[in-house]
């Protein structure tokens, strides 16, 4: 479904349409199906995290065959390569464990999969003999070697194949990951046949995504940290794709597989093609002399011995194979020797070919190891050694080998004279001493820093006697920052006025007004969120009152935080005492409440005989509405009260005309038992009253429970109380049987409640009395308790609902209580939750500070109040780490830390940010609470976390508590056929249940197939009864084996403590039933329909479940007509309010406006038509010119009567209908609004005119809530956001559109949570984060969650998906190492932090999933500062200077800003901005940014030359990033060389160093099997073997198994200098500052990617729909994605305009003139500032949110300081001109 229009957009600057030739080539039939639909399916490509983000722990599948292509194309790899007789199989087989590896080690969870159809790409069928037939054997040995693997590994002819249909049925893959081969390249020989690999590949995509299978990119992804991040192509289910494309489409497909076959087979020489199932381990092998020898028979027959020297490579290939099973790897570490180029053709065109075709034809039944360097050299030792025997080249036993298997054949002896006469061998190589010489490691710069200096010992370098770094000529000020001033302002300070900062400006009458019209107006809207968090709407606040504690009387004893004592029994034999003052005030409250009731006597029985005419519906809504009175809520009124609703429920029974159906009597039953379950929890309970509820329970046969109930009852009271009425006769006097029959339950008490009573039985888990909070709290909430008590850090991973929330006020309360300086920080992953947050603090808490306040709110885009100044901060986690960071607040604010509450901690698993959390855990100088609902595997993050906390000194305790208080019950809602527009809508009154919303049973969904049950899969009451009747229905049959005995509910149940069962009863049933259940899903087999798992789910599973198409998608339009009979059937059945999201922002907006255009359009016609309408009208106009006739009236009256008549007449008065209504409001059956007592129409409406007047909300919008309905995103003004979850939460609003900004703890409860159509980020971890909004804790005992538009296999797989483990990052980086020493220097190395560098120093793992242990982290550590100073962003003593600001301050952005840094020093930027065209100037200087900054990937094949062209024709875009400029390029290139020097340094020094401890590098990196000499050696070594050991390579950082392709420690590419280090030397790609990225405009164009110029675009265009129709970015991302390019452009401003002002002050300071006054600078130059938006500042407190809409720059001037050069003022010119743009015209789209 296209909801965002974004495929539509795509249409508007598409190509025509291509013409398909009649009989087309395969490159017309490629550029066709580019054209036509790959181009458009790969723009719809989403650049995602496929583990943390996407997949999760759901089982996808690997392509083989682009996994082998992978690791075969490795250019590092010697296999395959045109005219080199290489074939190092070793080290493709340690590519192919390392990169299956990166997938283990992320808990991916796969198998891999070939399609026969599918190898040519892999083989390269059209390359020359020797490339195929090498890359054909490769192929044929990997894959055996992955049959090793503890991973499945299936094979398949093709996507037709019916065992792969059933493979996909059984296992249902989320997606697979393949390639898509790329572009035509002109690498190859045959372009056509390239063209047909292609188009076959392009053709296998088609079809996998037509069977609804998503398909990921292999080629090009990304192995970040603990992501895997690439382009995924959502599955579009339709099985008759094919038809929509041409037929002659489909038989050029056909032909290309038929042409490549045909080569295939010519290069075989007619050799059948095995099929790789053939290569499977087999458990038994060959020997090794009866395989050789059948190799050696097939060769001699095929090859021409008769030609010079073709005996002589038979025998040494031979000799080679027995020799090569005895080597070490280390030994087969040699470079390829050079052999004649005759010799070599003839290898390369005529022997391998054949002989790899024939080691194939035996591969299945041996083990063969060949070694294409080893084989050389092999032949070039016995060339060199003509006249030695083969045992003195070889060893006696390869010898003796090799003899008998010569001599069976019967084949001349070689002749190695002649061989070399002929091919006379080259120039001998260089000596072998200095063969793999590994470079020096590089001289350290000098360093010393105290706090470093003691753990960098340990690193045993060489560092050279003076400084020798060079200064070049631009910003190397060697001026020593300090991090004062604002991240993206220079211009404001960061300290208050009194430690330096900026001292606060008077402002004039008009500023003081603004200012506190702003106060007033934030405050209001404060109170307001706040009373609505509360349920105190239109109720004052009733604050805690927390004095100041130094004005508290000290006392020894700390004070304990309690709530109001409840009542209980002390000590047997002990008399509480009771102070005077207690007395006292007891008998005050005994007066207060004799005299209440008192006064409830005359009321109750004035509502009584208010109510006696009024029907029994009627009277059940006037006592509803009285139980809401609090009058009602204690004493003998609350029993009495609840007494008389029971009376009308059996009144309503006996008068119902279906009394005796089963249906009434469910209800009925269900609401007698609550009702009398409720009285029996009242305190004071008369015995009256009693006997009424026992005799209720009587007449329905449930007297079983009388005994259970009046255990649980609070203390009864022993005083009679007579009822005011009578309560209705149900026992007959004399023989006390009922007087209803049609009353008694038929059925076991045990079953009727586990089929109707579930949702209300007691939810309670160990609940005890405990003073330290106002209610019960469960064993587990009194754990938590405990470990606030004793400080100590925990981590909490509770269900949504389950009762987490306590635990944050619980710990605020504390800190407000303990002192006044103390600092609680509460950091919640998103603002919406922020503003809650500080709302309820606001509505909880009140404690006047004197220059302090007691909360203050702080993210990027506003504050309030000072967040310097409060006890309760309460942020988002990138501010919370930039403060921690921060120097000045290092020693003024950071040490007075107390708690810091992580919310939603599992956000530190997310591709974007997750980073920052873990810094935050790092760097925490206090015990911290981490609270999650949604943690998979939590044991594994919490070992880490434990280990931090312990590091820190503090203690950490592990709570998981894993059951929700209430269920949740899955429904889809089945679309019908008939388009729903012609059912017309006409409102939802006369709307009734279409019956569409169809129940899925829990057990059904495992038709899905899985081979177990998730950890969090629960069962309702209900559903484990009708699981336990659908076992019951199968237990008879044979092949069930499994006895239902002891789950059977009477049975199971009868020994509980009694007949009234618990939710704890029901989870140990459940328990019993899963374990079948489980039993059931492991023995089953999909295929059979008849197992009895099967037949169960078919038992279970609603017949109109059945029979939808369980793939459908419903398309856009049908998706929009149906979406108004999905709200209305929400409010028909009783289930709003409703959350329905959407995680597109665009798609949220289009459905709001859908149902308000439905609703109006439905309200005009029935105006048009009604007759009621019209008379409502007619009185309203009479009204009308009655008015002034009224008012003449109403003003005679007055003046006749005194004043004191006039009031109480106008108290008595009602106001008509008239006097309200507005015909332009809606009419409520057009509306989903619900009637509010505490918010009227009217305070709609006053909040609407004040959104409408000071932000900019669409008009639709604000419309759309007057009738009910609103929309949330982060892309909605705040305001707007903020009212929309006010009115959701008063009932004003009940439906509300939303993306996942609702899911991440926000107080918006609602009954049902509807998922509107699928999405990527529709994950595991997403579907209960909202599917947990439904449910509402003290509203619903159960929630709903509906799935429109979901096809049901995804609804089944997100069900039965698991949790997936957290992932996470490595978050030490050279920039975060320069933050370290800025946190030091800035700071005066205050004591948090040392602290904090000596914890990263000394930790065991640095990051969590990160196996890089303390010793490896102090060399990364040392090397980085060589990089750092030799970048001159540190100096010796490890002071920040020059342009550290932009480093430091763009951290995010790395390698961008250290990129940017190089680029500023060697003057290329400042070439481009002293042009002399200005526009040049700007436009150069954004090109260079965009290549830096902000970079964002198209598929090759969406920029291929022909649709770019059609994109340029029709769009003001470029869509492609130009080249970046050559110096720049040229700069970067020697940057990185540094760079790779260093760490390439780095390596060696640590290998070495450490080399005891690594050991010896032979394990693979997955498996783990060490390759070690399969064979006995020859003892003592053969000479050939002493000449390998002579010349082998011996690499101390390289992996050797990379060495086997020749490859020493000299390394291109900080990429292969990770990509292939040794075992044990973790090297994290990311972490090292890489310039690769930037140095070539198509670095990225092997991987299939080129670089979207989206920014550049914007900024000489500024149009959003050019960037969405041609650059491919969707309306959800491009606001985020421009305002972070914003932010950068403002932060590299104000970083080189903090430099450059501070190198103009301390020039001016060395010129003093004599007086000792600094040289004059303009006072001027303080320009003018705002507000910045994502750093701490010193604010006024009466400060209040900022919308950002006042440009700091306006109406500045700027002042060029004194002392700057003409260059570097040109650069901050240029810098400050291009932001100012960009910013207004992003500004513009916001507007």
């Amino acid at each position: 479904m296209d909801l965002d229009g974004f495929d539509q957009a795509a249409r508007a600057t598409g190509s025509g349409s291509t013409r398909l030739p009649e009989r087309p080539q395969a490159k017309d039939a490629l550029a066709y199906i580019d054209n036509e639909w790959y181009t458009l399916t790969s723009r719809r490509g989403r650049w995602m995290d496929l583990i943390g983000d996407y997949a999760g722990s759901e089982m996808f599948v690997l392509d083989g065959e682009a996994l082998l292509q992978e690791a075969l194309n490795d250019q590092l790899l010697a296999l395959g390569r045109e005219g080199e007789p290489s074939f190092q199989i070793l080290h493709a087989t340690y590519s192919l464990e390392r990169m299956l590896n990166e997938y283990k080690m992320r808990s991916a969870t796969f198998d891999i999969v070939f399609w026969h159809e599918s190898r040519h790409l892999t083989i390269q069928t059209g390359r020359p003999e020797d490339v195929h037939t090498s890359r054909s054997l490769a192929r044929a040995m990997l894959f055996k070697h992955l049959g090793c693997l503890d991973i499945a590994v299936h094979t398949f002819e093709n996507l037709h194949d019916p065992n792969w249909l059933n493979y996909q049925r059984v296992t249902k893959p989320m997606f697979v990951m393949t390639n898509d081969g790329g572009l035509i390249s002109r690498k190859f020989d045959d372009q056509s046949l390239r063209a047909e690999a292609l188009l076959v590949q392009r053709v296998f995509i088609f079809n996998l995504l037509a069977q609804g299978i998503t398909v990921s990119l292999l080629h090009g992804a990304e192995y970040r940290d603990s992501k895997i991040v690439t382009f995924i192509y959502e599955q579009r289910h339709n099985p008759n794709a094919r038809s929509q494309l041409p037929e002659a489409l489909w038989a050029a497909s056909s032909a290309a597989a038929k042409a490549l076959e045909a080569r295939e087979s010519h290069v075989r020489h007619g050799l059948p093609v095995l099929p790789l199932a053939t290569f499977a381990p087999q458990s038994v092998q060959a020997p090794s002399e009866t395989w050789m020898a059948v190799l050696l028979k097939r060769l001699s027959s095929v090859l021409d011995l008769r030609q010079v020297g073709m005996t002589e490579l038979l025998y040494t290939f031979i000799a080679h194979l027995i020799v090569v099973p005895t080597l070490s790897v280390q030994q087969r570490a040699q470079k390829l020797e050079t052999i004649h180029p005759s010799l070599s053709a003839m290898l390369v065109g005529t022997f391998l070919p054949t002989a790899f075709l024939a080691l194939e034809s035996v591969l299945a039944r041996s083990q063969p190891e060949v070694d294409g360097h080893i084989y050389v050299a092999l032949l070039n030792f016995a060339m060199t050694r003509p006249g030695q025997s083969p045992s003195e080249l070889f060893g006696a036993m390869v010898s003796s080998r090799l003899a008998a298997l010569w001599s069976a054949v019967g084949i001349s002896n070689c002749d190695f004279t002649t061989l070399r006469a002929r091919f006379p061998q080259p120039a001998p190589s260089r000596p072998s001493d200095s063969t793999g010489r590994p470079p020096a490691v590089r001289a350290l710069l000098p360093f010393n820093n105290r706090i470093f200096d003691e753990h960098l010992a340990a690193v045993t370098v060489d560092v050279e006697a003076e400084d020798s770094l060079e200064l070049t000529q631009h910003l190397d000020f060697n001026t020593i920052f300090n991090d004062v001033y604002h991240w993206h302002n220079d211009k404001r300070a960061i300290l208050p006025a009194h430690l330096g900062g900026e001292a606060y400006q008077p402002m004039d009458e008009f500023q003081r007004r603004k200012a506190l019209r702003r106060a007033q107006h934030f405050m209001a809207s404060m109170e307001r969120q706040a009373q609505t968090l509360t349920g105190a709407f239109g109720i004052p606040l009733e604050r805690m009152l927390i004095l100041p504690v130094g004005s508290q009387p000290r006392r020894a004893v700390p004070r304990t935080i309690q709530a109001k004592p409840v009542p209980h029994q002390s000590k047997k034999g002990k008399k509480e005492h009771v102070s005077s003052a207690d007395k006292i005030r007891l008998a005050n409250n005994e007066k207060k409440h004799t005299k209440l009731n008192d006064s409830n006597v005359p009321w109750w029985k004035e509502q009584l005989d208010t109510i006696a005419s009024m029907s029994t519906s009627r009277q059940i809504v006037h006592i509803e509405n009285i139980q809401r009175n609090k009058r009602t809520f204690e004493g003998w009124l609350t029993v009495e009260v609840r007494l008389f609703r029971l009376h009308l429920e059996f009144v309503r029974w006996i008068e119902d005309d279906e009394r005796e159906t089963a249906a009434v009597q469910d209800r009925t039953t269900v609401a007698v038992l609550r009702m009398v379950k409720d009285t029996y929890q009242q305190p004071n309970l008369f015995p009256a009253a009693v006997d009424i509820l026992d005799t209720c329970l009587n007449v329905i046969a449930l007297s079983s429970m009388i005994s259970d109930l009046k255990t649980s009852s609070p203390e009864q009271s022993d005083v009679e109380h007579k009822l005011a009425f009578k309560f209705v006769k149900l026992m007959k006097s004399k023989t006390k049987s009922a007087v209803y029959k049609f009353m008694r339950i038929r059925e076991d008490p045990i079953v009727w409640q586990l089929r109707l009573f579930g949702e209300y039985m007691d939810r309670s888990m160990d609940s005890q009395y405990d003073p330290r909070v106002p209610f019960k709290p469960d064993a587990w909430q009194r754990d938590v308790l405990d470990c606030l008590d004793d400080n100590q850090s925990v981590l909490v991973v509770a269900p949504t609902s389950a009762g987490k929330t306590f635990i944050s006020y619980y710990a605020m309360e504390q800190v407000l209580r303990q002192s006044d300086d103390g600092i609680l920080v509460y950091v919640a992953p998103t603002k919406a939750l922020v503003n809650q947050i500080a709302a309820e603090v606001y509505a909880r808490y009140k404690k006047e500070l004197r220059g302090r306040s007691c909360w203050a709110i702080h993210t990027r885009d506003y504050r309030i109040h000072d967040p310097q100044k409060c006890q309760i901060l309460v942020t988002v986690p990138e501010m919370l780490a930039i403060m921690l960071l921060s120097p000045p607040l290092a020693r003024i604010w950071t040490p007075h830390i107390k708690r810091i509450i992580l919310d939603e901690i599992h956000s530190i698993g997310q591709q974007e940010g997750g980073a920052v959390w873990e810094q935050i855990l790092l760097f925490a100088p206090c015990p911290i609470i981490g609270l999650s609902a949604t943690i998979g595997h939590p044991e594994e993050f919490n070992d880490w976390l434990k280990s931090v906390q312990e590091a820190h000194h503090f203690k950490h305790t592990f709570i998981h508590h894993p059951h929700r208080y209430s269920h949740l019950r899955k429904f889809t809602y089945a679309m019908q056929d008939e388009k729903p527009a012609t059912l017309s809508f006409k409102g939802i009154d006369s709307h009734s249940n279409t019956g569409r919303t169809r129940f899925l049973h829990p057990v059904s969904l495992l038709s899905f197939g899985v081979h177990e049950i998730p950890p969090d899969f629960s069962l309702e009451a209900a559903d484990c009864l009708s699981l336990y009747e659908a076992l019951s229905v199968h237990a008879n049959q044979p092949s069930c084996g499994f006895d239902l005995d002891h789950v059977n509910p009477t049975r199971f149940f009868a020994s509980t403590a009694g007949p009234l069962l618990k939710q704890q009863d029901i989870l140990r049933y459940e328990a019993q039933l899963k374990t079948i259940v489980n039993n059931l899903v492991a023995a089953r087999d999909q295929q059979d329909i008849q197992s009895p798992l099967n037949k169960v789910i078919e038992y279970l599973t609603d017949p109109a479940v059945k029979a939808l198409d369980h793939h459908a998608i419903p398309d856009r339009s049908r998706f929009m007509q149906n979406l108004i009979y999905l709200v209305s059937d929400l409010h028909a059945s009783g289930d709003l309010p409703a959350i329905l999201f959407n995680f597109d922002r665009k798609a949220c907006e289009t459905m709001c406006q859908r149902l308000l255009e439905e609703l109006t359009t439905a309200e005009e016609q029935w105006r048009e038509t009604s007759p009621e309408w019209r008379r409502k009208m007619a009185q309203w106009e009479v009204w009308k010119v009655q008015a002034a006739a009224r008012k003449r009236q109403s003003e005679k009256e007055t003046r006749s009567k005194n004043r004191v008549d006039v009031e109480a007449e106008q108290g008595e008065s009602s106001t008509t209908w008239e006097s309200s209504f507005d015909p332009h409001d809606p009419s409520p059956q057009f509306s989903f609004t619900s009637k509010s007592s505490v918010y009227s129409k009217s305070d709609l409406e006053d909040e609407l005119r004040s959104l409408e007047r000071w932000s900019s909300v669409p008009k639709w919008a604000l419309n759309a809530l007057r009738r009910g309905i609103g929309v949330h995103h982060a892309g909605m003004n705040k305001r707007y956001r903020t009212m929309v979850e006010s009115l959701f939460r008063l009932g004003v609003v009940r439906v509300v559109v939303a993306t996942g900004t609702l899911a991440l703890g926000i107080n918006a409860p609602a009954r049902t949570s509807v998922f509107c159509g699928d999405s990527p980020f529709l994950t595991a971890l997403m579907f209960r984060q909202c599917a947990g909004r439904a449910g509402r804790r003290g509203f619903d005992l159960l929630g709903k969650v509906v799935f429109y538009g979901v096809a049901i296999d995804r609804c089944q797989r997100l069900v039965l998906s698991r949790l997936p483990s957290l992932g996470g990052n490595f978050p030490l980086t050279s920039t975060m190492v320069l933050r370290l020493f800025n946190l030091l220097q800035g700071s005066d190395y205050a004591p948090f932090a040392e602290q904090a560098v000596v914890s990263i120093l000394t930790l065991p793992h640095i990051g969590f999933r990160s196996n890089i242990g303390n010793e490896q982290v102090v060399h990364f550590m040392r090397f980085s500062i060589d990089y750092l100073r030799r970048a001159s962003l540190l100096d010796a003593q490890g002071n920040p200077i020059n342009l550290f600001g932009i480093a430091s301050h763009l951290y995010y952005t790395e390698p961008g800003n250290l990129a940017l840094i190089a680029l500023l020093r060697h003057g290329v930027v400042h070439r481009i901005c002293c042009q002399s065209d200005t526009v040049s100037a700007k436009r150069g200087l954004l090109l260079l940014l965009c290549h830096l900054f902000g970079r964002r990937y198209l598929p090759r094949i969406y920029a291929a030359d022909e649709n770019l062209q059609q994109l340029i024709k029709k769009s003001p875009s470029m869509v492609t990033l130009p080249p970046m400029p050559e110096d720049a390029k040229n700069i970067l290139d020697t940057h990185d060389s540094e760079i790779l020097s260093t760490f390439t340094s780095y390596a060696l020094a640590y290998a070495t160093q450490h080399h005891a401890i690594l050991g010896s590098d032979v394990g693979l990196p997955l498996s783990d099997v060490e390759a070690v000499p399969s064979s006995p050696r020859s003892d003592p070594p053969s000479s050939f073997v002493e000449h390998l050991d002579q010349r082998a390579v011996r690499p101390i950082a390289r992996s050797s198994f990379v060495a086997n392709s020749g490859h020493d420690d000299q390394y291109q590419t900080v990429e292969e200098l990770t990509r292939t280090s040794r075992d044990g030397l973790h090297l994290n790609q990311y972490a090292i500052p890489s310039m690769r990225l930037f140095t070539s405009h198509s670095s990225r164009e092997n991987d299939g990617y080129v670089l979207n110029a989206y920014i550049l675009d914007f900024y000489i265009h500024g149009q959003p729909a050019a960037l969405k129709s041609a650059n491919a970015i969707r309306d959800n991302d491009m606001w985020y994605l421009l305002d972070d390019f914003t932010l950068t452009l403002k932060s590299i401003r104000a970083g080189l305009g903090q430099l450059l002002w501070k190198a103009s002050t301390e020039a001016v300071s060395a010129e003093e003139d004599d007086n000792g006054l600094p040289k004059v600078i303009d006072a001027g130059t303080k320009a003018k500032g705002v507000n910045d938006e994502d750093v701490v500042e010193a604010v006024p407190p009466a400060e209040m949110e900022g919308d950002g809409s006042d440009s700091e720059d306006e109406g500045m001037e700027l002042t060029r300081p004194t002392d700057i050069s003409d260059q570097d003022w040109a650069v901050y010119k240029i810098v400050h001109m291009v932001t100012t743009e960009f910013e207004e015209k992003f500004r513009a789209i916001g507007s």
